[in-house]
């Protein structure tokens, strides 16, 4: 079988087998849609083993996904899927990309806290009482779920008509498409919490098959998709995170985002992320590590 190079993401390669693609996850990191400038030791082959842990357990539980084989060291077979541009879209379109993020919120943190702080959203739309005062770390009443773009430069959040009107999905396939992501979620909280994890929030992308089922496609319950907290901490008041979010959080305090995002509002060219110091390169891999172990209750014996 023929293995064509077809793109290169922000941290994954894909290569053409025919009716199948490749995923190579390599040991790139990104964040605030930039690409580091440094590589993070066994941060590819950690993301792929745990992609492939919760693709057999969403098989197990009767949910579609693109998965198809684990190919040592660090990736995956995968059924093809398209990606067509939204305005080309119809409701008989099938296999292909859906052109969404689907984003599911357990606790108050990250972006979302800012947005509460800045009052860009209000405790009700949370699901608090009226009144009440956002606290980092507290967890939502229910789950919250929103929805971005995925195939523009950088993601903006929609609300469900132009969710819609991008997608090509209808009110139902809109639905269908947030259970499956909440039965998702549901299913890693309950995993994780085991294991002394706390699952804060993360990431789904979707696809339509050959028949417009709905499948899962990328990866999911990552450390570069998903947020995680150590249990014990979290109930001593501390939000140790065990994801990408300690690389975020060096380059807030760095004060590099501040820089970024006034420059992406202003128009202005962004200014290049820099370079990540060793310490926190050592410290990054120590994280995505520590989270393939615990996610899987296995050992990481790094391949080769």
């Amino acid at each position: 079988m023929e293995r064509r190079f077809l793109m290169k993401g922000k941290v994954k390669e894909a290569y053409d087998l025919g009716d199948e693609l490749e995923f190579v996850f390599t040991d790139n990191i990104s964040v605030f849609d930039k690409v580091i400038p440094s590589l993070i030791p066994f941060k590819g082959e950690t993301l792929c083993k745990e992609g492939v842990y919760w693709f057999e357990r969403a098989r197990r539980m009767g949910i579609k996904t693109h998965f198809l084989n684990y190919i040592p060291p660090r990736s995956m077979l995968c059924k093809k899927v398209d990606i067509i541009p939204s305005e080309q879209i119809t409701r008989r379109s099938r296999r292909h990309l859906i052109p969404l993020e689907f984003i599911c919120r357990w606790y108050v943190a990250g972006s979302l806290f800012d947005r509460a702080k800045e009052e860009e959203i209000s405790a009700e739309a949370l699901g608090f009482a009226p009144g009440h005062k956002i606290v980092y770390g507290e967890p939502l009443p229910q789950p919250f779920l929103e929805v971005s773009t995925k195939l523009e430069k950088t993601d903006r959040l929609l609300d469900k008509a132009e969710a819609l009107d991008i997608s090509g999905l209808s009110s139902q396939e809109y639905e269908d498409a947030r259970e499956i992501v909440l039965k998702i979620d549901e299913d890693i909280g309950k995993s994780v919490e085991k294991r002394g994890l706390i699952h804060v929030d993360g990431k789904k992308e979707l696809a339509f098959d050959e028949d417009r089922q709905i499948m899962v496609v990328d990866v999911y319950g990552t450390a570069d998709e998903d947020r995680f907290w150590d249990k014990t901490r979290y109930e001593e008041g501390d939000f140790q995170d065990l994801s990408k979010e300690y690389v975020r959080q060096y380059y807030r305090q760095s004060g590099y985002k501040n820089q970024l995002y006034s420059a992406r509002a202003a128009g202005s060219p962004e200014p290049p992320i820099p370079a990540l110091p060793q310490e926190i390169i050592d410290e990054t891999t120590k994280i995505y590590v520590q989270l393939y172990e615990t996610i899987t209750g296995e050992k990481f014996k790094p391949s080769g």
